[in-house]
């Protein structure tokens, strides 16, 4: 599943483990816990060293400064107060009012969300970014404001997902076929893998591990951001380089709770989180080169493979036309003005 000051960042192995050492339930420092006019909360499911994290810490400690100590905004890292799903119900009804969870997940929620994830969609960051702080993005905003929550800042980066196994190595989509594989609680990668004759297992974030350790699933699918931080390399033996989906992070806020903040206060919050997540996108992008590298220190085997393998699969299957039609003529299109025909 000590900190670096990241003024001009530079993530390395060293800066990462000594983060872990040091941040251990990542509290956050305030001059006085009864000074702060408003105590929130802002949980995510990833590890104290992930980005996301070192990120977000840097964003509430600027909140804590620009608002002269009115604004407390403790950080809950690695699924402190619950599971993913358990924690987008307490984002939902106000008990934790911010919380970054992956739009795959939130798909459960927001089916729209999902979108970004469609098999194989980008063929890398430019079309990323062009599609979610663009059109698509903003279309996937307004439909998540439809409930009783909202996206804060710009999407954080959760990088292209690859497939890990402890056994056989995935070289080709028929390598797949039989394949027991961990996937988050998200419909459209169990329709991926699925499509592609795996057998897909929905397990939440937390339990990943020892799921691995146990052998209930044969391999998972993440980003080597999370197959690092996650030390996903102690339970895996090779990692196929499929970028088979793009997944992002939304930072969800409860409007509730949020709208009793004072205007100036919302500018602020929204401000600094865009600010970080513009530099958690540089981040993940540069560790998704050299984590390379890490892993394989790691004990991990990487394998090249060839995505049109992939996708030609997927064409004979009508799964771009299935989920088209659960998506809906409207996002589908703005998708495709990025991606190209899907099909």
């Amino acid at each position: 599943m000590t900190e670096p000051k990241l003024t001009l960042p530079k993530f390395n192995r060293r800066q990462l483990l000594a983060a872990s050492a040091a941040l251990p339930l990542f509290s956050i420092l305030s001059h006085r816990a009864d000074a702060a006019e408003f105590e929130l909360k802002y949980a995510t499911g990833q590890d104290p060293t992930h980005p996301v994290n070192l990120r977000a810490k840097e964003a509430l400690d600027r909140i804590r400064e620009a608002t002269s100590g009115r604004v407390n905004i403790k950080l809950f890292p690695a699924n402190q107060l619950g599971s993913d799903t358990d924690l987008l119900s307490q984002v939902r009804n106000g008990s934790v009012e911010f919380f970054n969870l992956s739009s795959l997940i939130l798909s459960t929620f927001v089916p729209v969300s999902g979108i970004t994830s469609v098999g194989f969609a980008f063929k890398n960051y430019d079309d990323v970014w062009k599609a979610m702080d663009g059109d698509l993005g903003n279309h996937i905003r307004a439909e998540i404001a439809k409930t009783p929550i909202f996206t804060v800042s710009k999407i954080w980066d959760n990088g292209f997902r690859h497939v890990t196994s402890s056994g056989k190595e995935i070289k080709t989509a028929a390598d797949l076929k039989g394949f027991k594989v961990r996937v988050p609680a998200a419909p459209p990668l169990t329709s991926l893998f699925k499509s592609l004759d795996a057998a897909p297992s929905p397990i939440n974030f937390n339990e990943v591990y020892t799921a691995l350790q146990t052998k209930v699933v044969e391999g998972q699918e993440n980003p080597l951001a999370i197959i690092a931080t996650a030390r996903l390399y102690e339970v895996q033996k090779s990692c196929s380089l499929t970028g088979h989906v793009w997944d992002g992070y939304w930072v969800l806020g409860n409007k509730r709770a949020f709208d009793k903040l004072p205007q100036d206060v919302q500018q602020v919050i929204k401000r600094e989180l865009d600010k970080s997540a513009t530099d958690q996108r540089a981040d993940v992008a540069k560790l998704s080169t050299s984590l390379i590298t890490d892993l394989k220190s790691k004990g991990i085997n990487f394998v090249d493979v060839q995505q049109d393998d992939f996708r030609k699969k997927l064409a004979s299957t009508g799964f771009y036309g299935e989920w088209k039609s659960k998506y809906g003529a409207a996002p589908w299109e703005l998708l495709e003005k990025v991606s190209g025909k899907l099909g």
